[in-house]
């Protein structure tokens, strides 16, 4: 008696979608969306951001950063986003190379301080000084291909990932009142 092992794969993507996303940006390589958030503080430190028509993006600080720990701390929001940007990159890739992924989860950590407490009276640090110092993902990968094709898929995604492109890179950057 032989046993079958059944393996059930992600939701795959539309291949050919992708292919022509990839054509419009090899037609128009300087071609740029913006994506656009309104954030309405709610009191203590927890706020809502609003992202088109979806629910708001709950935001909360810990107890010990004077929040209620209601919901995810910003920098918890950042490496959410970057995970996701990862995800959508890892699978774009799979796809275009034809690999049937069965499994994806990637673990992000970043290691984030704020003795400068926002500005508000705390240590004396410049902008480099503060923000993520380090951040380690880690995934976890499976599908109908080898490892090392499977670990080239994550490591070419990573390298396009604009999310990790803004991490890794200075982004010009205003603020201003209104």
């Amino acid at each position: 008696m032989t046993i079958e092992t059944t393996v059930n794969y992600l939701r795959p993507i539309d291949r050919e979608g992708l292919l022509k996303f990839a054509e419009a940006g090899r037609a128009n390589p300087e071609r740029r969306g913006t994506n656009k958030v309104k954030t309405v503080m709610q009191g203590v430190f927890r706020s809502w951001s609003f992202v088109g028509v979806h629910n708001p993006v709950v935001v909360d600080e810990p107890p010990h950063l004077m929040g209620e720990n209601s919901a995810p701390a910003p920098g918890e929001i950042v490496l959410s986003a970057l995970g996701g940007c990862l995800g959508v990159g890892i699978t774009a890739v799979a796809t275009l190379r034809e690999v049937k992924l069965s499994k994806l989860e990637i673990h992000l950590e970043g290691d984030i301080g704020n003795s400068a407490a926002w500005g508000a009276n705390g240590a004396e640090r410049t902008p480099e000084q503060m923000g993520f110092q380090a951040i380690r993902v880690k995934v976890d990968i499976e599908g109908d291909a080898t490892k090392e094709e499977l670990d080239d898929i994550v490591t070419h995604a990573n390298y396009f990932s604009p999310v990790a492109n803004s991490m890794r890179n200075p982004i010009a950057f205003e603020i201003s009142t209104i």
